[in-house]
């Protein structure tokens, strides 16, 4: 019975929320431009769930991977990669170890708690008004998506162009 008042008070939560926060997303029948081939990432990986990418904004050049993530209130081992062109950079990665939805709403303070793709979602913004994004794609994996503002706009395809095998 707990679990299930706990699932209820979730489900409210994210139907609360405000209109910053969309509640609900659905895919794109139809794909956007893509700027890149889908392309396996073999170090954005949670044991044997990789990380697949099929948009990637044009202009951006590969940076450096990153294993953390300052926002979130509890360490998780994190895998990433950043791409930067034009003073803009984009930032993809995996947060492993996120085993309920009760446990990734409460991952960073002060996010807004939605659902993308019916699954938990949270938004929020950091120094340098950058974009966050993370949703829970299934137990133990949850996937991070974050821009500074020029590439804002771009999020929700990257977002929508992200799979995970395994």
């Amino acid at each position: 019975m707990r679990r299930r008042l706990t699932s209820a008070i979730i489900v409210l939560a994210v139907a609360g929320c405000g209109a910053d926060v969309p509640v609900t997303h659905t895919a794109r029948t139809t794909p956007g431009p893509v700027a890149v081939r889908e392309t396996p990432y073999p170090d954005l990986t949670c044991g044997d769930r990789h990380v697949t990418l099929a948009h990637v904004p044009s202009g951006l050049t590969h940076g450096p991977a990153f294993d953390r993530i300052k926002s979130l209130t509890r360490e998780l081992h994190v895998r990433g990669r950043s791409w930067r062109g034009g003073g803009e950079q984009l930032l993809v990665g995996v947060v492993c170890g996120v085993r309920s939805a009760e446990t990734f709403a409460g991952l960073v303070a002060r996010a807004g708690l939605g659902a993308y793709e019916g699954r938990p979602a949270l938004r929020w913004r950091t120094r340098g008004d950058m974009r966050n994004f993370m949703w829970l794609e299934r137990p133990g994996v949850a996937v991070y998506v974050a821009a500074t503002p020029g590439l804002a706009h771009e999020v929700q395809d990257v977002a929508d162009g992200i799979a995970l095998d395994g």
